[in-house]
C-alpha cells in the first residue's frame, strides 16, 4: 500500500501529482464534501467546543471562555492568512532522508496566499477549500488549550501566547507530520490521518504546561468549583460529534471509499468510548453522570483521528473502547494523585486519548487485524515503535517550546489575573461584561 494514505491525504497527494506532472482535474463532488468538511470542522469551535467549555466553568467565567475562543478564531484564521500556511505547506527545500531545516518547518514562499488563485487545484479540489480545511484545524488546536487555563489566565497575555504557540509550535509539527516527503516524522513513518501528533497530543500537553505554569485556581482542589451549565456542555459535545466526521473524513480530501470508512469508524470509535467511560464510572461510583459520557465521547473522537484512515471497524471499537475507560482514569485518578489544576480535563482526555490511539494505529492499521496494511516489510511491532517515538517527540516538542513560550509572555504581560479578580470573574474584570444577570 503506498505510503501516501497513512498521511493527511493533503498535501501529500499534491506532491505526487507534481512529482508525476499529472495536471489535477476539478471534482464537483470532492470540492462539494470539502466545504462541508470545513464548514463542519469550524462547527467544532464555534460553537461546539465553545460550548463543551463554556458549561463547564462557573457562571462569572463562562463569557471569557466563549470570549477566548471566538477571539482564537479570529487571530488565527489572520495568521494562517499571513504566513501559516506557508510556514506548514511550503515544501521549498524538502528532500526525503535529507534532515535540514525543511524538514521541520516550511518557508514564506507562499506568505500572504501568494500563488494561490481562483482555478488553483489541490488534487481535485480548488486550493482556496484547502487553505480553509486545513485552517480549522489550526484554529481548533490553539483553542483547545483554553481548557486548561480556563478562570484565571489573562486575555491579553492568552492572545500573545496563542500567536506564538500556533507559530513556533502547531505550523511546524503539522509540516512536519503532513507536509509529504522530507518531513521529519513524516520521514519516519508517523501515521497520523487526521491529528492524533499535531493536534490532540500536541494541545494536550500543552495545556498541562501552561496549568503548570499559572498554577492552581484559588480554591483548587479544596473549594467545590461544579459546571454551572451541564446543558451547554453536552451541546457542544454533540456538536464536536458531529463536526467530527469533517475533521476525519475531510482529511481525505475526496469524495471516496476512505472518507466513508473514516467517517464509519469514527462513529463507531466515539460510541464504545462513551460506553466504555460511562460503564467503568458506573462501577466505581454506582451512578453514571452526563458529563462522564460527554467526556467519553470527546475522547474517542481524539482516539480514533490518528487511525482513521488506516484501521477498520473491528480496530475502531478496541481503540474507543480502551480511550474511554483510560482517559477516564487519567481525567479523575492520574489528576487527583498528581493534583494539578487543568480545569477542564484538556491532558486527561486530548493528551492521554491522543497517546492511546496514536500507538493504537499502530496495531489496527495491519491488514490482518482488519486495517489497510502497513508499508512492505513493516511489522505490527516495527510501525508501534515508530508511532511511539512519534508520540515522544511530540511531548517533548511542545512541552519544552510551550513552557519558553510562556515565560516569555510572563516577561512581558502578567499571565494571570490576581486573586481579588479570580473571585471577581474574568467576566466583569477582563470584559466588563456578564454572562448572565445575576
Amino acid at each position: 500500500m503506498k505510503k501516501w494514505l497513512y498521511g493527511s491525504i493533503a498535501l501529500l497527494a499534491a506532491n505526487a501529482a507534481r512529482a508525476q506532472s499529472e495536471t489535477p482535474t476539478l471534482s464537483a463532488g470532492d470540492t462539494a464534501w470539502m466545504l462541508v468538511a470545513t464548514v463542519l470542522v469550524l462547527l467544532m469551535t464555534i460553537p461546539g467546543l465553545s460550548l463543551f467549555y463554556a458549561g463547564l466553568v462557573r457562571t462569572k467565567n463562562v463569557l471569557s471562555v466563549l470570549m477566548q475562543c471566538f477571539a482564537i478564531t479570529a487571530v488565527v484564521s489572520v495568521i494562517w492568512v499571513l504566513y501559516g500556511y506557508s510556514l506548514t505547506f511550503s515544501t521549498t527545500g524538502m528532500e526525503q532522508g535529507v534532515i535540514n531545516l525543511a524538514s521541520f518547518v516550511g518557508n514564506f514562499d507562499r506568505a500572504m496566499l501568494s500563488g494561490l488563485t481562483r482555478d488553483g487545484l489541490v488534487l481535485s479540489i480548488p486550493e482556496s477549500v484547502f487553505v480553509t480545511f486545513q485552517m480549522t484545524f489550526a484554529i481548533i488546536t490553539v483553542a483547545l488549550i483554553v481548557g486548561a487555563i480556563a478562570e484565571r489566565m489573562r486575555f491579553a497575555a492568552l492572545l500573545v501566547f496563542a500567536i506564538l504557540w500556533v507559530t513556533i509550535v502547531y505550523f511546524p509539527m503539522a509540516h512536519m507530520v503532513w507536509s509529504g516527503n522530507g518531513g521529519l516524522l513524516w520521514d519516519l513513518g508517523v501515521i497520523d490521518f487526521a491529528g492524533g501528533t499535531v493536534v490532540h497530543i500536541n494541545a494536550g500537553i500543552a495545556a498541562l504546561v501552561a496549568a503548570l505554569v499559572l498554577g492552581k485556581r484559588k480554591g483548587y482542589p479544596n473549594t467545590a468549583m461544579p459546571p454551572h451549565n451541564l446543558t451547554y456542555t453536552v451541546i457542544g459535545a454533540s456538536l464536536l460529534w458531529v463536526g467530527w466526521f469533517g475533521f476525519n473524513a475531510g482529511s481525505a480530501v475526496a469524495a471516496n471509499g476512505s472518507a466513508g470508512m473514516a467517517m464509519l469508524v469514527t462513529q463507531v470509535a466515539t460510541a464504545a468510548a462513551a460506553v466504555g467511560w460511562m460503564a467503568i464510572e458506573w462501577i466505581i461510583h454506582k451512578k453514571p453522570s452526563v458529563l462522564g459520557l460527554a467526556s467519553g465521547a470527546v475522547a474517542g473522537l481524539v482516539a480514533i483521528t490518528p487511525a482513521s484512515g488506516s484501521c477498520g471497524p473491528g480496530g475502531a471499537l478496541v481503540i474507543g473502547f480502551a480511550a474511554g475507560v483510560i482517559c477516564y482514569f487519567a481525567a479523575t485518578k492520574l489528576k487527583r494523585a498528581l493534583r494539578y489544576d487543568d480545569s477542564l480535563d484538556v491532558f486527561g482526555v486530548h493528551a492521554v486519548g491522543g497517546i492511546v490511539g496514536a500507538i493504537l494505529t499502530g496495531v489496527f492499521a495491519d491488514a490482518s487485524l482488519g486495517g489497510i496494511g502497513l508499508a512492505e516489510g513493516r511489522s505490527i511491532a516495527g510501525q508501534v515503535w515508530i508511532q511511539i517515538e512519534g508520540v515522544l517527540f511530540t511531548v517533548a516538542y511542545s512541552g519544552i517550546l510551550t513552557f519558553i513560550i510562556l515565560k516569555l509572555v510572563g516577561l512581558v504581560l502578567p499571565l494571570r489575573v490576581t486573586p481579588d479578580e479570580e473571585n471577581e470573574g474574568l467576566d466583569l474584570v477582563l470584559h466588563d461584561e456578564r454572562g448572565y444577570n445575576l
